[in-house]
């Protein structure tokens, strides 16, 4: 008797603790994050375009050659670098870029800024950017604007052929013209 009774409270105790462990388990799993996940899509002609990226708040800091130092490759994002999918080729800065998912990132400057898509689309971050994977390069002039406390990608300026697809974070926007 005394073992059964044994057997059932180690049974009790067990189920009890796989069922709290499961339960702490479940509800670490999604908690909210400081810079929240977004994605903005777009359909210029008959190409479906879309950038997903985390969003980072300005939060009292100086950004542009502070936070995010000059001269040095950035993720355009928080968290996981910045992704950007085609769903047909385009042609950005004048030269073509194949239908496909690219890692986007950005060299901010004094001057005119490096925008890079990167074929390496899964990324923390820029951390393990690989300059050899990249597949298309050019320089844009920044804009100054009002200040934008939460990074944003938005399509403007939208055509039958074109859009353009703007990053604004703090007091810049960054233009980026795509043919379709």
């Amino acid at each position: 008797m005394r073992t059964s009774i044994r057997y059932i409270f180690c049974a009790v105790v067990t189920v009890i603790a796989v069922a709290c462990f499961s339960s702490a388990a479940d509800s670490q799993q999604k908690v909210p994050q400081l810079s929240q996940a977004a994605s903005v899509t777009q359909t210029v002609g008959l190409t479906d375009i879309t950038v997903t990226y985390h969003r980072p708040g300005v939060k009292g800091r100086e950004i542009w050659g502070k936070l995010e130092a000059y001269d040095k490759v950035w993720r355009a994002g928080a968290n996981e670098a910045t992704a950007v999918s085609f769903s047909d080729d385009v042609t950005i800065a004048g030269q073509e870029l194949k239908a496909g998912t690219y890692s986007f990132f950005v060299t901010p400057r004094r001057g005119d800024w490096t925008v890079i898509f990167n074929s390496q689309p899964k990324q923390w971050g820029a951390y393990s950017y690989d300059s050899t994977k990249d597949v298309l390069k050019f320089s844009v002039k920044p804009e100054v604007i009002p200040n934008e406390e939460w990074l944003s990608f938005s399509f403007t300026d939208l055509t039958i052929s074109s859009a353009k697809l703007v990053l604004r974070w703090e007091k810049i926007a960054l233009p980026i013209m795509i043919e379709v």
